[in-house]
């Protein structure tokens, strides 16, 4: 039996989802294009918004980083001036892509607990017209934080900016209006919410928005606008495709409408969560974060302040019961995560707390 993946991603699958990928195809298959062209169409539905609307999507080979670098890479002409709104890992990421490729970059950031102020946004986007292009993290997958999307999103509708938002841990299990924030690009990726392996990442975009990007690309296999292009007119990948990982990804597709879309799946990732702040709070386990700016996709819990604890030795003695947890990547304090994305629901999250409980006796806690 495969282990439980309290993880954000990659995450447990539905079998039927790894079923789909033991088949072969060319990629010039018109079989293989019409499923690329079947995901193309399903990732707007959920996205909510739609071609005549004036927004599309690509597919871009490689994990949720390559994706958002395309977008770095590609959105921002040479004079372009980047502001990047980090309070974690994956923000500092986007400020550290755009500095290799010597955007003018500027960055507001805080510490991993704090969710930025849009009133921030708003004063240096007054003092500073220079800027083009804004981006954020939505889900934090440092702590699993969700940052103020809206707020920030109408700032940047108000000055005129370029938002880009990595929803690579929320998109297809938070509710995300593109339209209404005016976002231009939002990237998420394969083995996230939608349930899917590793293998692509996708952007959603506005088209007019991606049109003037032509002439802007620093990388050749990472040109989101000419992967567009070819998408476009032929659903075909410019380099050699993820087969199987399209394939699986379709199928994912379809087993989110079954579960009920969005909506429904945001209700089981929520209960799932609930189930585990209660177990944690009665062992005595505290969350890194406020409760009222956690997320509920991945939540970081501070060690136990026990000199018992060693987290080398709680992990692997989960990981012996097939519970797998993930590290963190906090700065400044030592933190575990936990996901309860993926094909997990709440009995799930009852045995991982029994496990907990078992380790942590036997580590004489």
């Amino acid at each position: 039996m495969d282990n439980k993946l309290f993880t954000p991603g990659p995450l447990n699958t539905k079998l039927i989802v790894k079923e789909a990928m033991l088949h072969d195809l060319g990629s010039r298959d018109k079989e293989f294009l019409e499923v690329v062209r079947e995901i193309r169409d399903e990732l707007l539905n959920i996205a909510e918004v739609t071609r005549e609307e004036g927004y599309d999507v690509v597919l871009m080979q490689g994990s949720g980083t390559f994706g958002v670098e395309s977008v770095i890479s590609t959105a921002l002409p040479g004079n372009g001036h980047l502001l990047v709104i980090s309070n974690g890992a994956y923000g500092d990421r986007i400020r550290q892509m755009s500095e290799i490729y010597q955007i003018k970059t500027t960055t507001l950031s805080y510490k991993e607990n704090i969710v930025p102020p849009f009133e921030d946004v708003e004063e240096i986007l007054q003092n500073d017209d220079s800027i083009t292009h804004v981006a954020i993290v939505h889900c934090e997958t440092t702590t699993g934080i969700f940052n103020d999307i809206e707020n920030i999103g109408r700032i940047a509708q108000k000055y005129n900016k370029v938002y880009i938002v990595d929803a690579m841990s929320s998109f297809g299990a938070v509710p995300i209006d593109i339209y209404e924030l005016g976002i231009d690009f939002l990237i998420s990726s394969s083995n996230k919410c939608i349930e899917g392996v590793p293998g692509f990442s996708f952007v959603i975009f506005k088209t007019n928005t991606l049109e003037k990007c032509k002439e802007h690309a620093r990388t050749v296999s990472l040109d989101l606008y000419s992967q567009w292009m070819g998408m476009r007119k032929t659903n075909q990948f410019r380099f050699t495709p993820p087969i199987q990982v399209v394939l699986a990804f379709n199928q994912a597709i379809k087993e989110l409408i079954t579960e009920g879309g969005v909506t429904k799946r945001a209700e089981r990732y929520r209960q799932n969560y609930q189930r585990l702040i209660e177990g944690t709070e009665a062992i005595g386990i505290k969350t890194y974060l406020d409760k009222n700016d956690q997320g509920y996709i991945i939540t970081s819990f501070l060690f136990p302040d026990h000199p018992n604890f060693d987290f080398t030795v709680f992990y692997e003695k989960l990981h012996q019961r097939g519970q797998v947890i993930y590290q963190g990547k906090l700065s400044d304090t030592n933190c575990f995560r936990i996901g309860n994305i993926g094909q997990l629901y709440p009995n799930d999250i009852d045995n991982l707390i029994l496990a907990i409980e078992e380790v942590l006796k036997e580590m004489n806690m």
